[in-house]
């Protein structure tokens, strides 16, 4: 039997998004050479959340992208014969660029590694960072998070499941 724990409501993400987008602030100073990727599927909506409360804070409209780094997982050919690759657009120039890439959980890293190597790919950036709404530890690589909505303790064995209104009609995190 599946238990599930519900650990962020709407609220809680709201807020722990509104921090997240301060400290991006508080370190970024200098927005100018600022810009998002959020990685498909709930970090690109996680990102346009930031985007929008950048633009509201400082009436600044930064650049964005969203990237699939399906193609570039060092387990791609176990997801099946056929994996599913969603968009990459990442429409500006990543040469000079502080990249902050957006994503929902970070777990064992290999990701956020794939990510990084989509993003070289396109260019040579001066600084790539990583925002994420919920840590749960677990890391595989030695990848760490610059900006976090929360620490979870999690087993292995559980999921932790973003749910977010863009794309499952609601926003929770929960663990099952």
């Amino acid at each position: 039997m599946n238990k599930t724990n519900i650990i962020l409501d709407a609220s809680d993400i709201r807020r722990k998004m509104a921090r997240i987008t301060h400290e991006i602030l508080e370190v970024h100073k200098e927005i100018d050479d600022l810009t998002l990727i959020g990685i498909q599927t709930r970090g690109v909506y996680l990102a346009e959340r930031i985007k929008s409360r950048i633009k509201d804070i400082e009436g600044v409209e930064i650049p964005s992208g969203k990237m699939d780094i399906t193609l570039y997982r060092d387990d791609w050919t176990r997801i099946g014969p056929h994996p599913l690759v969603k968009t990459t657009n990442i429409s500006f120039s990543v040469d000079k660029r502080q990249i902050i890439l957006v994503d929902d959980v970070l777990f064992t890293g290999r990701t956020i590694r794939a990510a990084m190597d989509a993003v070289i790919d396109f260019g040579r950036p001066d600084r790539i960072e990583l925002a994420v709404l919920v840590d749960r530890g677990h890391r595989e690589l030695p990848i760490q998070a610059n900006y976090v909505g929360k620490f979870v303790e999690t087993k292995r064995s559980e999921t932790v499941n973003v749910l977010l209104k863009e794309y499952d009609g609601e926003d929770k995190v929960v663990i099952e």
